[in-house]
């Protein structure tokens, strides 16, 4: 996200400084650096096993970093205790790839999960709150609904709903537009836009699909064997002369990355 000359520096609300983490003697991530400015939609991409998930569960604090740290609105996390790391929490809300709803439990009970185990609002306030998400992601009057009875892109914006019902002023996507048609995966790229523009949330994105991270990023940073190999916007990585860089945007069967 650029700033124009006499702007003051924008916000950082999420930042990884040298951050690294090491199991069983492999480097899963390498001295990874990057800021996240307020109300900025940031992408990490990379193939499979590039170290993409394992950051973003840094991120939330699920893993504890071997060296360096994130920060969260300037507050370095990774040593921070289980009931501190829930405070912080308390201001990101999570996507994730395959929806992870409770499929014992309705639309509506799915997205009121954490409101019923996190604050002290009564019954019909709940209720207000999970009409006014779904609403929101454009599932409105389906509270009665089960996940088995959704679609993949219904499921995906119910998992959207759920995540923003503490809130939250950071989102996490992991791979939103995975196993959805072009369609609705363009349904989901307008949201988390929408998202941002509407409530101001800054949005993480982890994914491996070009096309739609380069529609709706700011910025990007390509993960490559747990270390970033580039970053900046996607016109800017467009005009990468690093040939791993080129063959992932293009989707080339030959070069670097595939020996």
């Amino acid at each position: 996200m650029s700033v124009r000359a006499g702007e003051s520096d924008p916000i950082s609300r999420v930042e990884a400084r040298d951050l690294s983490y090491v199991i069983d003697g492999r480097a899963i991530l390498r001295d990874i650096r990057f800021h996240v400015a307020e109300r900025e939609i940031f992408a990490v991409m990379g193939m499979s096993g590039s170290g993409k998930t394992t950051l973003l569960r840094h991120i939330i604090g699920l893993v504890r970093p071997t060296s360096g740290d994130v920060l969260i609105d300037g507050q370095a996390i990774g040593h921070l205790s289980e009931r501190e790391l829930g405070g912080v929490r308390r201001k990101m809300g999570m996507s994730f790839q395959y929806s992870a709803l409770f499929d014992s439990l309705s639309v509506g009970d799915n997205v009121a999960f954490a409101l019923r185990h996190h604050t002290r609002l009564s019954d019909d306030e709940i209720h207000a709150v999970v009409s006014e998400k779904l609403a929101t992601v454009g599932m409105s009057g389906r509270e009665s609904m089960m996940p088995a009875d959704l679609s993949g892109g219904e499921r995906k914006r119910v998992g959207i709903a759920r995540a923003l019902a503490l809130e939250p002023s950071i989102m996490l996507y992991d791979e939103p537009s995975s196993g959805l048609d072009p369609i609705m995966a363009g349904v989901i790229d307008e949201l988390i836009v929408r998202l941002r523009d509407e409530l101001d949330v800054t949005s993480i994105i982890v994914s491996h699909d070009v096309k739609h991270v380069f529609g709706i990023a700011d910025r990007a940073v390509m993960l490559h064997e747990g270390s970033i190999i580039a970053e900046g916007a996607p016109e800017s990585l467009r005009r990468s002369d690093d040939g791993f860089v080129q063959q992932f945007i293009s989707g080339s069967a030959a070069g670097p990355l595939t020996g």
